[in-house]
């Protein structure tokens, strides 16, 4: 499963991501992922959410990233929901047809490995692809 929190750059989809993870914290009995393009939030989140920054690896393109959240799952039977700070900047995704294939690649990693996605994207909801717009929880 995906949900997406979307709308323009510096509406407040961080915030609302952070809450959230926050939130699943006491929610889940499994763990929790938030992904982000940097450290900057770390003191934001619960100590009990796993915080991984990219920028620590040599990602490039799309298919690397989503190798690497394929490595996260498989690596940790336990995780529950990941929640992907920045879709768009740490997924390199630059077109719609970019985002659909992304989204469609999680949606096998998420029914696969019962792992809930929960992303924000820097993208009005009237923007995004149609096949999307049912996964928007908030939109900003």
């Amino acid at each position: 499963m995906i949900e997406i929190i979307s709308g323009e750059k510096g509406k407040g989809k961080t915030k609302h991501l952070i809450q959230k993870a926050n939130e699943a914290v006491g929610k889940v009995s499994g763990n929790v992922v938030y992904v982000d393009k940097s450290s900057k939030h770390m003191y934001e989140l619960d100590s009990k959410i796993r915080l991984i920054n990219t920028a620590d690896f040599a990602l490039e393109s799309m298919d690397e990233f989503l190798g690497f959240l394929s490595g996260i799952v498989s690596q940790n039977s336990d995780i529950e929901e990941i929640y992907l700070d920045s879709f768009l900047t740490i997924g390199f995704v630059d077109t719609n047809d970019g985002l659909i294939r992304a989204t469609e690649k999680l949606e096998k990693i998420s029914g696969q490995f019962e792992v809930k996605f929960i992303v924000s994207i820097s993208k009005n909801e009237e923007d995004l692809p149609d096949s999307l717009k049912s996964k928007i929880i908030i939109s900003l």
